[in-house]
């Protein structure tokens, strides 16, 4: 693996380039935004450059008027007859506005500027300045002649917006050309000026179109009391329903919170009880919300005793950083039972203003009181809001940071639990897969001896995060299909040394590139191959230097967690040095019992160990191809058909996300595959195996891999 991990940002052309094309072709192309009839018989080679070339227009055009992306992409007339000009932009009103844009496109993000370019554009304004609209294309015709009605009702400024993707600056040619057409047109008045776009700045356009928009909150609150120093705040009540409506907000509400609501817990359950129950004692068995805001607008009912009117306020960027839970299941109790509505709910409102550290002291002070885990904390660190941009810019995939958040299907993303957990295996020392192995929760110590700042700092490239949690599972569905093949201290090894072998695949695979820029992903679908031939051969291997090393009565979970035996393994393996035995291969391979013992109950071991905490996210795991087809369009129909929580309880520990209802494992997924309409469904499951904790690991294997050998 390249020790150089290069930090995504300006500068990066190449990066720029990918990213930019990625969402252009995203938000214009693949939509069906652009008006592209005119290509649909061009080659491929031809076609794609020329899609960008579009999108790439539009864009300029919201760069520069503010337009959402239909009203930008609807003005670009480029193409035959575009008369030099890729997109014509009128604004009209008490301030109107005419942008000519021309684009140039380059993939290798060294778009010429030679000045033919502002030669084209200039003619094409002199045709709508001379109302000689007839050599203008169809969709260039109405626009030109739009154009020059506005032109006409007074000095109008015209802007030449000319974007090239591109990171050098423009050639003295391309700027006295642009002077030249500026004297010729200005000899009157100044009305023409230009605006060059260059790659940085197209790119930082794309990255702010996907980073979360701001939330403006609506709140009347009543009884209510100010408090205006050092920062205005507001406390006091709401009714429930607005709580409900501020739900519409999505996930945006709480993007200064350090986790999401996490949904169907039984806590929110009794909440949402008391709600549609006892709407009058809400108030008094709950702690409230607190919001941040940027700034609040104040409308007072009464100017000579405000304080006895209730006050509205318009809250500015406003995120609920406590009281996730409460929200949540606020909405859910208004949406179940219009009685609830009633409710009384207490808030807290702290005006910031741009205090950025205050307002993560807030955070982080707010949310002691309740049981916060360290990796609630690591939401804040601006590291994983960096990661989560780039997978979406560069890859297309989502991230989940807060404990909470849905988890993203595997083909749409990863968690940070799992991109820790694949970030620990590839790393070249084996202590971190080591220190796995007992509990994922180091993952999260800072300092000097921690896990965390090794594994984010500096910041891992994308790349290198999604191909290491991409070969993370393959390892683990390569030892699932093994499992049933070995025994005893080989089957302990799959169990408890998932991190060591995982590491030590990681080791074997050719690691050179695996976080180089790579958009078609063609690294992981070699590596994804080489997966399965490396296990089949380092299970044994393992296993035989366990043996050899700390004899065949070692425990095989304990030498796993052992951070010296570890790398012990490791270099013995890596060096060659691993002593001859030629049954090495054929130990601990299952022979067929006579008799079987009977495995402990996994939802027992996991409650008796403790290894999951009350609300713990789980997920649905599909394991063959029938139920994907026979399951996939019902699932799809609502996304929390596919999540549900830990509820430490004995024959149900499932809380489906859906109906807040308690389940036993193998219940829930009959009853899923009954409200499916799956008529052919097996008539059993191990249902265990089919609900899956953060890290990826089903129940099944979390309860086998604590258990102690045997």
């Amino acid at each position: 693996m390249s020790s150089a991990r290069r930090r995504p940002g300006y500068g990066d052309t190449a990066l720029q380039v990918r990213q930019v094309e990625s969402a252009l072709r995203a938000v214009y192309v693949e939509s069906g935004l652009l008006d592209l009839a005119d290509l649909e018989d061009k080659p491929q080679d031809e076609r794609a450059p020329r899609e960008i070339s579009r999108a790439l227009a539009a864009q300029a055009v919201r760069m520069v008027t503010g337009w959402g992306a239909r009203d930008a992409a609807s003005v670009v007339i480029d193409g035959d007859g575009d008369q030099g000009i890729d997109a014509i932009a009128v604004v009209e009103g008490p301030h109107p506005h005419v942008y000519l844009v021309q684009a140039k496109w380059s993939k290798n993000g060294r778009a010429s500027s030679d000045r033919s370019a502002v030669m084209e554009l200039l003619a094409g304004l002199r045709l709508i300045d001379d109302e000689d609209f007839v050599p203008f294309n169809l969709r260039g015709r109405p626009l030109a002649e739009l154009a020059k009605t506005v032109m006409s009702s007074g000095p109008v400024p015209v802007t030449q917006v000319i974007v090239l993707m591109r990171a050098e600056p423009v050639t003295a040619g391309f700027l006295a050309a642009i002077e030249g057409g500026e004297n010729e047109f200005n000899r009157h008045g100044a009305v023409l000026d230009n605006r060059i776009l260059l790659s940085q700045d197209v790119w930082a356009s794309v990255r702010e179109d996907m980073a979360p928009q701001p939330v403006d909150l609506e709140a009347e609150i009543f009884p209510w009391f100010p408090v205006s120093v050092p920062y205005e705040s507001y406390q006091g009540v709401v009714q429930a329903d607005q709580v409900a409506d501020w739900v519409e907000q999505g996930s945006n509400l709480f993007h200064l919170n350090i986790r999401n609501p996490l949904g169907r817990t039984p806590i929110n359950n009794e909440m949402i009880e008391t709600l549609t129950e006892e709407p009058a004692n809400f108030w008094y068995f709950n702690n409230g919300v607190t919001i941040l805001c940027e700034s609040a607008e104040r409308v007072q009912q009464s100017m000579r005793s405000p304080q006895s009117r209730p006050l509205r306020l318009t809250l500015k960027n406003a995120s609920v950083v406590n009281g996730a839970q409460t929200v949540r299941s606020v909405a859910q109790a208004v949406a179940e039972d219009e009685e609830a509505a009633s409710a009384q709910v207490g808030v807290r409102i702290i005006v910031t203003g741009k205090a950025t550290d205050f307002a993560k002291q807030t955070t982080q002070a707010t949310n002691r009181q309740n049981r916060v885990e360290s990796r609630d904390f690591i939401a804040l660190d601006p590291v994983q809001a960096a990661i989560l941009e780039e997978m979406r810019a560069e890859l297309g995939l989502d991230y989940s940071v807060r404990r909470g958040e849905l988890e993203p299907e595997p083909d749409t993303g990863c968690s940070v639990v799992e991109a820790a957990c694949a970030l620990a295996c590839a790393h070249p020392d084996s202590q971190y897969a080591a220190r796995l192995a007992t509990t994922l929760d180091v993952l999260w110590e800072r300092g000097t001896q921690g896990i965390y700042d090794i594994l984010f700092r500096p910041q891992p490239g994308v790349y290198l995060l999604w191909n290491a949690v991409q070969v993370l599972r393959e390892v683990r569905r390569t030892l699932h299909d093994l499992r049933p093949r070995f025994e005893g201290r080989g089957a302990a090894l799959i169990d408890h040394g998932v991190y060591l072998l995982a590491h030590l695949t990681f080791q074997r695979l050719d690691t050179e590139a695996i976080d180089e820029p790579d958009p078609t992903l063609e690294w992981i679908a070699r590596a994804r191959d080489q997966v399965g031939a490396l296990l089949e051969d380092l299970l044994p291997l393992v296993a035989s230097v366990i043996d050899n090393l700390y004899s065949d009565r070692s425990q095989i979970r304990s030498v796993c967690a052992d951070v010296d035996r570890c790398r012990e393994i490791t270099q013995s393996i890596l060096s060659g040095s691993v002593p001859s035995d030629g049954g090495a291969r054929s130990k601990y391979r299952r022979v067929p019992p006579t008799r079987r013992k009977r495995r402990p109950n996994a939802v027992s071991v996991i409650i008796d160990r403790g290894l999951l905490e009350e609300g713990a996210a789980l997920g649905l795991v599909i394991l063959n191809a029938t139920e994907v087809s026979a399951m996939q369009p019902w699932l799809l129909q609502d996304s929390r058909r596919s999540k549900a929580t830990w509820v430490p309880h004995r024959s149900r520990p499932i809380l489906w996300a859906v109906d807040g209802q308690q389940y036993s494992p193998s219940g829930l997924i009959i009853e899923m595959w009954e409200q499916a309409g799956w008529g052919k469904h097996p008539v059993a499951v191990q249902g265990t195996a089919r609900w899956a904790v953060e890290s990826g690991e089903t129940l099944a294997e979390l309860a086998w891999r604590d258990l102690q050998d045997e």
